[in-house]
């Protein structure tokens, strides 16, 4: 685990999850592999602008799928897959970071569970477009036409997609992430429905190294600015009870074409590698069971 930092008490962490629907930790990653992380995000995110990688987010369309092949015309803001062997060394280091013990030791806390729990899920990146916008208010596996009683009946199910969703910045002044605090627990007001939220939003703001956690199921928005480099990793590992319902929401992004593919020999052999390969082993066995999964959102 890291030295750089006194990672909090699990139970206070997961309390802060619990009502406030988010939970920051300051510096959790030394600040020599956060230098490394940047180097090799700037390099692919170079790549993915110029039409070089086909696995982007790209500007005009919130929601999966993309196509890649707008990226240099209307610009990027994401870039999908960092762990896909396709980007060779680049691939290692970002499997480093997805299975770095002190990481996965704060989603432990959060899920509540040991290693031998955890499914790997995603790792990718939110990067600054050309020209800035903002992405709409919207819950991740809830579409926003919901009424109110279909909020609270997937809201209400206890760890129905148990799983545990990331910012981490790689750059001062991230402060892109805008949530609504405890909003993971109700459905929308009138007003939030029309995307008022009253002066309720808080933005979550990150600078080198820092990490929030949050509840993909709470109120939220990226509001990108342009001219301001973001380099923010956007990751989630998943846990084995919630491996059905978190079907949908990991493989619609396209993760179970490649992830065989991936070589975890850059971990050692010991726990760290047994780890990942568990984690691995867990969501190649959640898309056999799942089959076409097709897509949560639209837009």
């Amino acid at each position: 685990m890291s030295d750089q930092t006194q990672i909090p008490d699990p139970s206070t962490l997961l309390r802060q999850l619990q009502t406030d629907g988010y939970v920051i930790i300051r510096s959790l990653l030394p600040p020599e592999l956060v230098a490394s992380l940047l180097a090799a995000t700037r390099e692919v995110t170079s790549l993915a602008r110029a039409g070089k990688w086909p696995h982007v987010r790209t500007v005009g369309k919130q929601f999966p799928p993309w196509d890649a092949s707008l990226a240099v015309r209307d610009g990027i803001w994401g870039v999908q897959h960092l762990m896909h062997p396709s980007l060779g060394p680049r691939s290692a280091l970002f499997a480093q970071l997805y299975f770095n013990p002190a990481l996965l030791s704060v989603c432990s806390a959060l899920l509540q569970c040991g290693p031998e729990e955890l499914v790997m899920e995603l790792l990718n990146l939110l990067v600054d477009p050309p020209k800035s916008f903002a992405l709409s208010w919207h819950r991740d596996d809830i579409p926003w036409e919901s009424t109110a009683e279909q909020e609270m009946e997937v809201l209400s199910r206890k760890g129905y997609d148990r799983h545990t969703q990331y910012n981490l910045s790689l750059a001062d002044g991230d402060e892109s992430l805008v949530v609504v605090p405890g909003s993971h627990l109700r459905a929308r007001t009138e007003e939030e429905r029309r995307g008022d939220m009253g002066g309720k939003e808080v933005r979550a703001r990150l600078d080198s190294g820092d990490v929030v956690f949050y509840d993909n199921n709470i109120l939220h928005r990226g509001v990108y600015e342009a001219g301001r480099e973001r380099m923010t990793l956007h990751g989630s590992v998943g846990h084995v009870d919630g491996a059905k319902s978190r079907a949908r929401n990991v493989l619609q992004h396209g993760i179970g074409e490649w992830v065989e593919g991936c070589d975890f020999s850059c971990l050692g052999d010991g726990e760290q590698r047994e780890t990942a390969e568990g984690m691995r082993k867990r969501l190649l066995e959640m898309g056999k069971e799942a089959g076409d999964v097709g897509y949560s959102l639209q837009g």
